[in-house]
Order: C-alpha cells, then structure tokens, then sequence
C-alpha cells in the first residue's frame, strides 16, 4: 500500500517561494502520475500540477509560469516550486499518487500540508 508525506508548507509573503516535496513508500517502483491538487474549505480539490514517471508534466492555468513539479525517481519523491506567490494561492495542497496501469482506480493522497500566503 502507497503512503504519501508531504512537507515544504508554511507562511510566505506574496511574491515569495515555497517548495513542497511529497516521499512515497510502499509498492511504487511501477509507471506512476504524481501530482498537487489543493482545496479551500468547502470547495472541490483542484488539480495544480501533475508529471508521469516519464517526466510528462501537466498544469493548471494558474500554475503555468510561476510552478514547476519535478521528481526524483530513485527517491520516489515528487516536488512543487512555487514563485510569485498570491494570496489566492492559499489552500491545503494535497500529494496524489497513480499507478499507470490502475484497473481498480485507485487514487493515493497524502494528508496535506498548509500553504498560507500573506499580503
């Protein structure tokens, strides 16, 4: 079973940077997406950005110019680097994990981790 650890949230001015990271342990050395979705209270979780692992990276709009998802395969970590923050960039961002070949769809996500951006 894939368990997902993300860390890299915390407080930033808008402007700044932030980088997330997210480990994977667990049966993962298979064709995978990894990726960033984020969720404001009460709203619908929201795809940032996701890369295969043949490096196929894919992004929202709003991410496009100012985020940039890479990873590690040999460490089965996946990263998110966050420039030109905005208020509106603040949300519980949430790591995904899929497995190419997914016959049960079977979605992994970590538990969150807290992106707050200030004026």
């Amino acid at each position: 079973q894939v368990q997902l650890v993300e860390s890299g949230g915390g407080l930033a001015q808008a402007g700044g940077s932030l980088r997330l990271s997210c480990v994977a342990s667990g049966i993962v050395n298979s064709p995978n997406t990894m990726g960033w979705y984020r969720q404001a209270p009460g709203k619908q979780r929201e795809l940032v950005a996701t890369i295969s692992s043949a490096g196929r990276a894919n992004y929202a709009d709003s991410a496009k110019g100012r985020f940039t998802i890479s990873r590690d395969n040999a460490k089965n970590t996946v990263y998110l680097q966050m420039s030109s923050l905005k208020p509106e960039d603040t949300d519980v961002y949430y790591c995904k994990f899929e497995l190419s070949a997914n016959p049960w769809r079977t979605d992994y996500w970590g538990q969150g981790t807290q992106v707050t951006v200030s004026s």
